[in-house]
């Protein structure tokens, strides 16, 4: 079936992780499971940055050093970084030592404090861009999902962060973050982990139905 490979448990996934375990888990524990935490979400956009011109795997298999170079991503903390903590992370042979890149994860920490100031948490922000159903595609099939590399919603979303001072926050990027953070599902159809022959507790569609959405909070 276009874009499904079975895997050695018997069981049909998308076909992107290959046979690589630690991909295989990726699209299994987290890809497409809906995030409300702050600093996953952050993580997960300044990491998408650090993906441009690369493959996510090359980013996964850095993904503990990243963590460990950027206070776990608590942005608070990575926005307190100066000119001493670039040269010191462009000498981080556990990273993707790109300036521009690290420079923008320390820019976009001083601007996620705003913004979790304003709408009461990055999870408000980013939630608000989940498209309504009638947005979305009506199959999600393999040929589908190859022509969504950005969305309206995306590219709103990637528009909204570049005006209020972000960068490397363009709409495919933007789109990969929805997907990734379960803003949508974009499992393939028949992907065992969209809806089928899983207990429904780890079908990404039963996870995104009982997930509570983030709001913001109300001004006084």
């Amino acid at each position: 079936m276009d874009g499904l490979v079975k895997g050695e448990d018997g069981c049909w996934r998308c076909g992107w992780p290959g046979d690589k375990g630690d991909y295989l888990a990726y699209h299994d524990q987290e890809w497409g499971v809906p995030v409300a935490d702050d600093k996953k979400l952050f993580e997960k956009i300044c990491l998408e940055g650090f993906q441009s011109g690369l493959s996510w795997l090359t980013i996964l298999r850095k993904r503990e050093n990243f963590r460990l170079a950027f206070a776990k991503f608590d942005f608070e903390q990575v926005a307190q970084y100066g000119p001493a903590d670039v040269e010191r992370l462009l000498q981080d042979k556990g990273i993707v030592r790109h300036r521009r890149k690290i420079e923008s994860v320390i820019n976009n920490a001083k601007r996620a404090t705003g913004l979790a100031e304003e709408f009461g948490s990055l999870a408000a922000y980013f939630w608000q861009y989940e498209p309504e159903a009638a947005a979305r595609p009506q199959r999600c099939d393999y040929e589908t999902l190859m022509s969504l590399s950005k969305t309206p919603a995306s590219t709103a979303m990637s528009q909204d962060l570049k005006k209020r001072g972000w960068s490397f926050v363009g709409p495919t990027t933007a789109y990969a973050f929805m997907q990734a953070m379960g803003l949508v599902n974009d499992h393939v159809e028949g992907c065992e982990w969209r809806w089928r022959s899983l207990p429904r507790e780890s079908r990404t569609a039963q996870l995104r139905q009982n997930f509570p959405r983030p709001t913001a909070r109300q001004r006084p």
